[in-house]
């Protein structure tokens, strides 16, 4: 079985002043364990470690440049 993966730059959206933690959370919803989710954001989203931490997602976060984070987040086996 291929796990997914789903890649998502919120950096425009931020810029814009548009909050992306809903479409962020959309993105998670169909994600199963071995699922990856690849999100670049401006800054080190630290907060949304914790969220997604709960709904069974493991992290590992690199700063490419200046006000760009990639951070993955990989859906832990055995999670819904």
């Amino acid at each position: 079985m291929d796990n997914h993966l789903i890649e998502l730059d919120v950096r425009e959206d931020l810029k814009n002043k548009i909050e992306p933690f809903q479409k962020i959370m959309e993105a998670t919803k169909a994600l199963k364990s071995g699922d990856v989710l690849i999100l670049h954001a401006p800054f080190k989203p630290t907060p949304l470690f914790a969220v997604l931490k709960a709904k069974g997602f493991e992290h590992v976060a690199e700063e490419l440049g200046k006000k760009h984070w990639k951070v993955t987040f990989t859906k832990k086996a055995g999670t819904k």
